[in-house]
């Protein structure tokens, strides 16, 4: 039946008109929107990302989803649906006995609905895209570098070129004179390189909608922390990246309406909240006394950053459901675990939170997720700075900015719902996007 009603929704989209303007929406990973409406009492000098608010239209944040992770989020971006809805429920698969070697969410099959990129496929239009989550195999996207990792060494980047579009990654490289492992990392420099390859593939193959996904200002404010030295240092250099690709882009499609996105805020953290110990502690997950790895469970922690959703073996089984839900009003209840709250299934489901989850428990800010199931509750943070709280903390706003022919100038949204920005940009790009829950803003 639900390949039935998607084959519905892909004639619709293909019957839909042509476009009214090619569109690039770039992901800047983690970006704030203060970083920018406040960059000049903040000492930030962004000039390239300040011009879209005094030229285009921008929000004062972008009310995002359960949990503010950055697979979740931009699946959103590109189908105007809930996690609930497109599948993507987090960053990494949910995986209690640890078999899945920390694999995330990467291939497009596992999004259960249409996306921008269909959309405008069906409508016999050129796609690109480079570094998006959630791309790998997607029929829709002509030229395409996903992004992708497995051992995070050089064969991860002969996998890479196995996963893109025949030869595109030589041409490109060809092109802008740099290797395809100036991509594959997770630096100010690779986001630099990132850009110019995105320069060159719009300068050759011209699409009518591209994406594209720069990630070192999220990993920079993880070790360093946002408001930092080297948070600033990061986000000035990509500044000036998207201010080339967006001059270099102009010159090759005048009427190029451009969008900037990011998937999230981020909060400072001092300690790591180990859920899974207590789950250890309470005989729902069963360990093997020589490894201390998971060998049986019943009810698991699916850690999400400045969140963990709670997941049972089985859903249906009431006494356990208690059980659990008794372990976390305890835990809840000592100030000490830096718990702000537990909702359960009804509240998940309102909040449009990943169908697996029974429970999911938002952390308060400076605490996050940890991951260790032997070890106190509580420990030091391991990292500077998170996200994943749950999206009504709004240090976790995300941020969208919009330029371009027909867009309205120098005008500001106010909060907006992330759900808005896909039927936003199919508007604009004239295709069709049914199944999106969310409303064009303008």
């Amino acid at each position: 039946m639900r390949a039935f009603s998607f084959c519905i929704l892909l004639a619709a989209i293909a019957a839909s008109p042509a476009a009214a303007a090619p569109v690039l929406m770039i992901s800047i990973d983690g970006l704030r929107p203060l970083d920018v409406v406040d960059a000049p009492q903040r000492g930030l000098k962004v000039p390239a990302l300040r011009a879209f608010m005094e030229d285009g239209t921008w929000a004062q944040g972008v009310r995002n989803v359960l949990p503010t992770v950055t697979y979740p989020d931009h699946t959103t971006l590109i189908t105007g649906v809930w996690p609930n809805v497109h599948g993507i429920s987090n960053n990494v698969m949910f995986d209690p006995l640890e078999k899945n070697m920390d694999g995330w969410y990467w291939y497009a099959s596992d999004i259960k609905v249409p996306t921008l990129w269909d959309a405008v496929h069906a409508n016999h239009q050129i796609v690109a895209s480079i570094d998006w989550p959630v791309s790998v195999g997607t029929q829709s996207i002509d030229y395409d570098i996903p992004e992708y990792w497995r051992a995070l060494n050089i064969n991860d980047v002969k996998l890479l070129h196995a996963l893109s579009t025949p030869g595109l990654p030589e041409t490109l490289s060809k092109q802008v004179g740099l290797p395809l492992t100036a991509m594959f990392a997770e630096t100010a420099a690779s986001d630099v390189a990132r850009a110019k390859f995105a320069a060159a593939l719009i300068a050759t193959e011209r699409p009518e909608f591209m994406t594209l996904h720069l990630v070192s200002l999220d990993a920079t404010q993880h070790e360093f922390g946002p408001d930092t030295a080297q948070a600033h240092a990061t986000l000035e250099t990509i500044d000036g990246a998207v201010g080339d690709l967006v001059a270099a882009a102009r010159k090759v499609e005048p009427d190029l309406v451009i969008a900037i996105v990011s998937d999230h805020g981020f909060a400072a953290v001092q300690h790591d909240v180990n859920l899974g110990t207590a789950f250890v502690k309470a005989g729902f997950i069963t360990l093997d006394p020589k490894t201390q790895k998971p060998v049986a469970w019943t009810a698991s922690v699916w850690d999400a950053g400045g969140s963990a959703a709670i997941v049972l073996k089985d859903p249906n089984d009431k006494a356990l459901h208690d059980k659990v839900a008794a372990l976390l009003k305890k835990l809840a209840a000592d100030p000490k675990n830096g718990i702000a709250q537990v909702i359960d299934k009804p509240e998940i489901e309102a909040a449009g939170g990943g169908v697996e989850a029974s429970f999911w428990v938002d952390f308060k800010l400076g605490y996050e997720g940890g991951t260790k199931l032997v070890s106190p509750l509580v420990t030091a943070g391991s990292l500077k700075g998170m996200h994943g709280y749950f999206p009504t903390h709004p240090e976790m706003r995300a941020t969208f900015m919009i330029d371009g022919p027909g867009i309205p100038k120098a005008d500001a949204l106010g909060d907006i719902d992330m759900r808005d920005i896909a039927p936003t940009l199919a508007k604009i790009l004239g295709v069709s996007l049914p199944s999106a829950t969310g409303k064009a803003l303008f």
